[in-house]
């Protein structure tokens, strides 16, 4: 499932080639997705200008001149592309080898610069999604949740609130998107490991007892925006299905513990070896010796 290194790859990409463009026509060649369709899009998305595409968690937000906003979630296989170029973004140019049968939506477009262009949206397993909204805050997607982690109301004060007396892995108090939004669970495992904190400690531990975030707390938000601003650099991460506006990711070639079972530890010094575990049904990797309780 993307996360949102993912997302934010695919709203780079598509941003300077959608933003100012026209939405001619719209082609719906089924009724739905994982839902259905929302009722009039069609009509809804024609004729409108296209003036933002952003970015909410692990949602992309297209913003229309009427003052509708289009949601897309990606779910495990949905992507984004364009019919007659490339992102400028050599080397990781991918060559999109759909099938048309799995071609749910085609946008005809017209930008001022760029020129005519269609826009796909592909989902193979159609676990993906869109919705419309005249007033986005209406959207129970993304009701309640938590600060983006890049931005400047995550931190170690803000975290600190969230676990004081919680007896929650750490691990899935930081999946938890009302706490902070957007993160999973691979950069999840990841940013634990930048830290050095074992998923398995109580979030609550990492609170001193007059409420104050330790000094663990404070270098696990430092991890989690580095390995983010990683990740994104380099397009996000490749696995399975992911595939960005550009082509495919390759920050799980940056993997220090994801999917690394067996492998040695990364950090300098430690003579540690990748183990895996489960937590609440998903896979946790981690280094049980320099991760360690605060």
């Amino acid at each position: 499932m993307p996360e949102l290194p993912e997302v934010e790859t695919v709203r780079r990409g598509l941003a300077p080639w959608l933003e100012g463009a026209t939405i001619q026509s719209v082609r719906l060649n089924r009724p739905d997705l994982r839902f259905p369709f929302p009722q009039g899009l069609k009509g809804a998305l024609e004729g409108q200008e296209v003036v933002h595409v952003g970015r909410r968690a692990k949602y992309l937000l297209i913003g229309l001149s009427g003052g509708a906003t289009l949601l897309s979630h990606l779910g495990m296989t949905g992507s984004w592309r364009f019919a007659e170029h490339p992102i400028d973004k050599p080397p990781r140019y991918y060559e999109p080898g759909t099938e048309p049968r799995h071609d749910h939506m085609v946008w005809a477009l017209s930008h001022p610069t760029h020129g005519s262009s269609h826009l796909i949206y592909a989902d193979p397993r159609r676990f993906g999604f869109v919705d419309l909204y005249e007033d986005l805050a209406q959207s129970p997607y993304l009701k309640g949740l938590g600060p983006e982690p890049l931005g400047n109301e995550f931190s170690a004060s803000q975290l600190a609130a969230a676990f004081s007396g919680k007896r929650t892995p750490i691990k899935a108090a930081l999946l938890d998107q009302r706490v902070v939004a957007g993160l999973g669970n691979i950069y999840v495992a990841e940013a634990l490991h930048r830290a050095h904190i074992l998923p398995t400690v109580l979030a609550g531990t990492l609170v001193t007892k007059t409420g104050k975030p330790k000094r663990a707390l404070e270098n696990l938000v430092f991890a989690v925006r580095e390995v983010l601003t990683a990740a994104i650099e380099v397009g996000g991460s490749t696995i399975r299905d992911f595939r960005s506006v550009e082509g495919a990711g390759y920050f799980q070639h940056n993997f220090a513990v994801y999917d690394r079972e067996g492998d040695p530890c990364p950090t300098p010094l430690c003579t540690g070896v990748v183990k895996r575990i489960v937590q609440s049904g998903r896979s946790t990797f981690y280094c049980p010796k320099c991760q360690r309780a605060p």
